[in-house]
């Protein structure tokens, strides 16, 4: 109780907002919960172990995946983001922060070498970065890499198509290179 309010903890509040969020509501109130330091990982998961057959459990799980230990290196809130919908979506994981050649690649799948590009303004809003950017993708196409852009306000307006083409996409790269 809160001031004679009957209250939940964070993580069964989460649970039961799992039920009917759409997968990129839940995101978020993840992410809140982050930003104000009310996301506890190990209380959600010891709540997940035991909630059985709630509907929310396998939507949270799902949500839950980004803060998971992942041996992959991110650089930030964006780049977690596009991950988790990435997996969320059930493709393959991306390599983050992947070298190739003298180039970094924030989201890359080397079996298809195809590369998404996670731009943000304020990380490319100059003369010289847009025509380093260029000279990158061209010399990743010499290299055989396709590569994509992607937006963080389009990410942030329209997550499902963005990953509903980045799945199209995946998909044709692999007809295109064939069996491996």
């Amino acid at each position: 109780m809160r001031e004679g309010i009957p209250v939940t903890a964070v993580p069964r509040t989460l649970l039961d907002l799992a039920v009917r969020a759409r997968p990129e509501q839940l995101d978020g109130y993840l992410e809140r919960a982050e930003d104000r330091g009310l996301l506890d990982v190990k209380a959600v998961e010891d709540l997940l172990g035991r909630s059985g057959g709630h509907r929310g459990r396998g939507p949270l799980s799902r949500a839950l995946a980004i803060y998971r230990p992942d041996p992959a290196f991110t650089r930030s809130r964006f780049e977690r983001r596009f991950r988790r919908l990435v997996i969320a979506a059930g493709l393959p994981a991306p390599s983050m922060n992947y070298i190739v050649a003298q180039f970094e690649l924030d989201a890359y799948w080397p079996d298809l070498r195809f590369a998404v590009e996670l731009d943000a303004f304020e990380t490319h809003g100059s003369r010289a970065a847009f025509e380093r950017d260029r000279r990158r993708q061209e010399e990743l196409k010499l290299l055989g890499i396709e590569m994509i852009p992607v937006t963080k306000p389009r990410l942030d307006r329209e997550p499902r198509q963005v990953i509903r083409n980045l799945a199209v996409l995946l998909e044709r790269r692999r007809h295109e290179l064939g069996p491996a």
